[in-house]
């Protein structure tokens, strides 16, 4: 079964297409508390992000690249659209918040691409790059309202199947996977749809912006109310129509939240397994930190952090 040209089938050519250009990422297991970690924080880019956007921008036809990419990004999406920009010799305009996360402005501009700063947070910079993109005739390359995308994200799924293997995908196994527009928990989920019920996808956001958790529990995402949050990577509202809106209540089995201690916690405990979380990856590690038992993973998506914040958070006493 799919919904809106996203299923299993896409996501395994997504993989054929990705195999030789990412970096197929570690499975690790810590004894002590029984959890697994998908450690996209080792990903060539530092964050998973780099999937959907190559996935997207290697389909795309020598005058489409001619045109140029244009994306909005808290800092790990626009990495991925530079990184494919630079891979495929085209110009990339990656529109950021005035809050990003400088670490990964600069890692943007190191791929190559022009970087323009927006007063606001990341709707703002979200309707700028829409709008660049028209006016100048560049290709939007949307961090998750796009089948490609997501099927590009959800290629992490494909890997986790093969790491796994059929001792954890036999029995009951829960997979926790950030959540800021969706498209990771939807590309995992259409990834490993073949095995529920006995594995559930479960998304994590962060209390702090719960957009996606009130649209799965409630139906609607009127009167959302955002406070700031470490999670930068997952703040925001989700684009009005997203596809991503159906595609989690098909392939997503339950949303959670986390408070912003309990972000800085995992941080912590991430660092003391010698793991570098960025906020955005640690809500994952929150949720399954809440369970004492049973299989469960949870997906690092990304390690590009603040190293003041990082100093911070795991310097003792910083959770």
């Amino acid at each position: 079964m799919s919904l809106p040209g996203v299923d299993r089938s896409l996501v395994e050519q997504a993989g054929l297409r990705l195999s030789a250009h990412v970096r197929h990422t570690p499975l690790i297991h810590d004894p002590p508390t029984g959890i697994w970690l998908k450690c996209e924080n080792e990903q060539l880019t530092g964050s998973f992000k780099l999937r959907g956007a190559l996935n997207r921008c290697l389909q795309l036809t020598p005058a489409e690249l001619g045109r140029g990419l244009v994306a909005a990004s808290a800092g790990n999406h626009g990495q991925g659209v530079a990184f494919a920009a630079r891979l495929l010799g085209a110009r990339a305009t990656i529109v950021v918040p005035s809050d990003a996360i400088e670490c990964k402005v600069e890692g943007i501009r190191s791929l190559g691409a022009d970087v323009r700063t927006v007063p606001g947070g990341y709707a703002a910079a979200e309707l700028e790059g829409e709008r660049l993109a028209s006016e100048s005739g560049g290709v939007w390359i949307s961090p998750y309202n796009d089948p490609e995308v997501i099927a590009g994200q959800g290629t992490v799924g494909l890997e986790i199947e093969r790491q796994w293997g059929d001792a954890q995908l036999g029995g009951q196994a829960e997979v926790y996977v950030p959540v800021g527009g969706g498209g990771l928990a939807a590309g995992i989920g259409a990834a490993l749809d073949t095995f529920r019920p006995s594995v559930r996808v479960i998304g994590v956001l962060p209390e702090n912006s719960p957009y996606l958790h009130s649209y799965f529990h409630a139906g609607s995402m009127a009167g959302v109310v955002e406070s700031p949050t470490l999670a930068d990577g997952l703040s925001g509202p989700v684009e009005e129509g997203s596809i991503t809106l159906s595609l989690v209540n098909r392939f997503v089995d339950d949303m959670v939240l986390v408070s912003e201690s309990e972000i800085r916690a995992a941080m912590k405990w991430a660092s003391s397994r010698k793991i570098i979380s960025e906020p955005s990856a640690a809500v994952a590690i929150a949720a399954c930190l809440r369970q004492s038992s049973g299989a469960r993973l949870a997906v690092v998506s990304g390690g590009n952090v603040d190293p003041r914040l990082w100093q911070e958070v795991t310097l003792d006493g910083g959770a």
